[in-house]
């Protein structure tokens, strides 16, 4: 369509600006003696044009401006590059790749785009597939692969998923839980033959266990194909020593048995153990005969109290939240049933208060006492809470709200936090979530304290906090500012089937303000709890002077012990562009270290532990999962073909069948700021100037 000129005042005000053009040119030509009547009207010709085009921008005219845009139907072909898929051998995978070229090439020659992509990479170049696509990934988790396609390909006529997998997954959900807006076609590559074999299935045990008490590790053990066999199941310290056994015989062909072993937490710190089943005559692979588990013995839990004025579904959901951290033990009193004087008799490490003190004084003593005790405090605000009391009690958040009303806002996170770390995925669901209930009114930040959350009215953030902390004060502190996180949990769970988000938020947060305080002046610790073997284990390094202010170009010796007494030292230096030190080729175990450096003529030690796995789960099993893919296509609209056989999806992919996607828009924008009108009254004053002085006139 034609673009339009739209007025924003009568158009009868063009006449004026005609006349404006015309007068102006007529006062400035009429009297020039010393040219013709000919080139005066030349002149005072452009001058009008110059003079009116000046007074009609004046009315500030607008201009619409429609696009169009034609998207081509896109297909999108994936490739599962977990380990898993390397087991046919690589004459498969050579024809696999042979069959993927080939249809690319026939479904662009039908004049669609065409995408590939792996777990790891999103443009794949199809001319060299071999070469880009590592079978290497050490897990599969399909369900994230098509979520995200979906997310990607959002507005861009995505019709066609073709998904070369070998249906096994071992991380994430089914991706049958779902359907999708587009098709998926699927094929099935590798052997779906079941082999005589052995496996592990799978280890429940407990994170954590407390120094002195027993403890149960159980593991599913599966066989197939060996009926009237036996075998023994062992589990191993991580020196190797064998703790306990059980014998299974199998009675079927396809059995099934559920072991379970009872061990005593006699050591503090991380432990490892290995189930083993010892290999029988005739299996495919024994990669799948042994799991490692690891348990953190520890010596106590964080006792935390949560004090509430009166009944609140927040209550189950913070319960919920908490219960969830086998560190924590909860013990809950609640004013309105609860005998006030028995509250806070026990001992307790953590303080939670919600909606206290109270808009009626009745819980103001009992506070007081409480904190008087100098435990780190959490507060959950809300529409029963005397909000100036409140501000007495706490260094983190000052609220004036004279009228005491209550504002419904959302949550966004606060960019410029960074004591814990936060996922993309965390902003996103923040921005889905229903409003909580806040005081409404002036909030001022306590000297040290920092937000987590920040209010968002609308779309609008307000620079007012939800979320907060001071762990700078003298008792570490935290603020809520509302009421509603049972609504935050359901709605995650609506969003994603899951309540990680909101959970990991809170818990973090109680974490961070029950932390104790690290006076050491060197510390040394790695970057994760454990490391697969073909990684790097990564050790963060700190140095601190007597003001606790970091310091570097500082010498480190690190004595490095495995759970088999091996001994290696290292020596390296911490300086200001590189605080971690990398280690590399150690071989499976736990393993503890020791690092020492003189620190102000004193020598400051910092010890732990970090644990190597060898564990694969890809190798776990190696039988494809062809019914899987069969179901997902058959959900989706697509076809299931077997991976010799891929080319034949464009016998299913067609574009005729899904027309070119047309979006249109239209755009308003005011004339003035064409790029084009300044060149030309710029051109048009040139030339009436270079006219006049070529006529010599003035």
């Amino acid at each position: 369509m034609k673009p339009e000129l739209i007025f924003q005042s009568s158009p009868l005000y063009i006449l004026i600006c005609v006349l404006v053009g015309l007068g102006y040119a007529f006062l400035l030509y009429q009297k020039k003696t010393t040219l013709t009547k000919k080139q005066n009207l030349i002149l005072g010709a452009g001058r009008t044009v110059l003079a009116g085009i000046i007074a009609f921008l004046l009315l500030n005219p607008l201009i619409k401006t429609f696009n169009t845009m034609i998207i081509k139907p896109k297909v999108v072909i994936a490739v599962d590059n977990s380990r898993s898929m390397a087991f046919p051998g690589k004459k498969a995978a050579d024809d696999l790749f042979s069959q993927l070229t080939a249809l690319v090439n026939d479904l662009k020659d039908k004049g669609l785009d065409v995408d590939i992509r792996d777990f790891v990479s999103e443009d794949l170049n199809p001319e060299n597939l071999q070469g880009q696509v590592k079978f290497d990934v050490t897990n599969t988790n399909l369900s994230h692969l098509i979520s995200e396609i979906k997310t990607n390909y959002e507005g861009q006529n995505l019709t066609d998923l073709v998904l070369i997998s070998d249906g096994i997954i071992n991380k994430g959900v089914s991706p049958n839980f779902q359907k999708y807006n587009f098709k998926i076609h699927t094929a099935g590559f590798g052997d779906s033959t079941q082999h005589r074999d052995v496996a592990i299935e799978g280890i429940t045990a407990n994170k954590l266990a407390y120094l002195g008490n027993k403890f149960r590790v159980n593991a599913d053990v599966s066989s197939h194909l060996f009926a009237g066999k036996s075998t023994t199941v062992n589990i191993k310290s991580s020196e190797g020593a064998v703790l306990a056994r059980q014998t299974i015989n199998f009675t079927s062909n396809d059995d099934f048995h559920a072991i379970s072993f009872e061990l005593n937490a006699d050591k503090i710190g991380k432990q490892l153990y290995t189930i083993e089943v010892v290999p029988v005559a005739g299996e495919f692979s024994s990669r799948n005969n042994y799991r490692e588990v690891i348990i953190d013995v520890v010596n106590g839990k964080e006792k935390i109290l949560l004090v509430a004025f009166a009944p609140h579904p927040d209550i189950k959901a913070i319960k919920s939240i908490i219960e969830k951290n086998d560190l924590f033990d909860l013990q809950i009193k609640v004013l309105q049933s609860d005998d006030i004087n028995t509250i806070g008799t026990e001992p307790f490490d953590l303080l939670i208060l919600h909606q206290l003190p109270d808009v009626y004084g009745t819980s103001n003593n009992l506070v007081n006492s409480l904190l008087a005790k100098q435990k780190p405090v959490l507060f959950i605000l809300g529409s029963k809470v005397n909000v100036q009391s409140f501000n007495m009690m706490q260094e983190v958040v000052s609220i004036n709200s004279p009228l005491n009303r209550l504002d419904k806002v959302t949550g966004t996170q606060d960019v410029n936090f960074n004591l814990f770390n936060s996922s993309d995925e965390t902003r996103r669901i923040l921005d889905k979530l229903p409003p909580v209930l806040v005081p409404f009114g002036e909030y001022k930040l306590f000297p040290g304290a920092e937000t987590i959350l920040l209010q968002k009215v609308g779309n609008i953030p307000t620079g007012r906090p939800l979320l907060a902390v001071n762990v700078n004060s003298k008792r570490k502190s935290g603020v809520f500012s509302g009421e509603g996180i049972w609504q935050w949990r359901m709605e995650e769970y609506a969003l994603t089937d899951k309540q990680e988000i909101i959970d990991d938020l809170i818990t973090k947060t109680l974490q961070l303000i029950s932390i104790k305080d690290d006076k050491r002046k060197l510390r040394v610790y790695p970057v994760n709890e454990s490391f697969g073997i073909d990684q790097k284990v990564v050790l963060e390094n700190e140095a601190y002077n007597a003001l606790f202010e970091k310091i570097y170009d500082l010498k480190i010796n690190l004595v490095l012990k495995s759970n088999r007494s091996q001994e290696k030292v290292y020596s390296y230096q911490l300086t200001n562009e590189n605080s971690k030190f990398e280690i590399s080729n150690l071989t499976p175990g736990l393993y503890s270290y020791k690092a020492s450096a003189t620190i102000l003529g004193k020598e400051e030690t910092a010890e732990g532990q970090f644990l190597v796995t060898e564990s694969d789960i890809e190798s776990l099993n190696s039988k494809a999962d062809f019914d899987l893919l069969k179901t997902l296509s058959s959900q989706n609209n697509g076809k299931f073909v077997t991976a010799k056989d891929l080319a034949t999806l464009r016998n299913f992919i067609d574009k005729t069948n899904t027309p070119d996607k047309v979006i249109s828009s239209e755009e308003l924008k005011e004339m003035i700021n064409l790029k084009w009108l300044l060149p030309l009254l710029i051109l048009l004053v040139t030339v009436e100037w270079v006219l006049r002085k070529y006529l010599g006139t003035y």
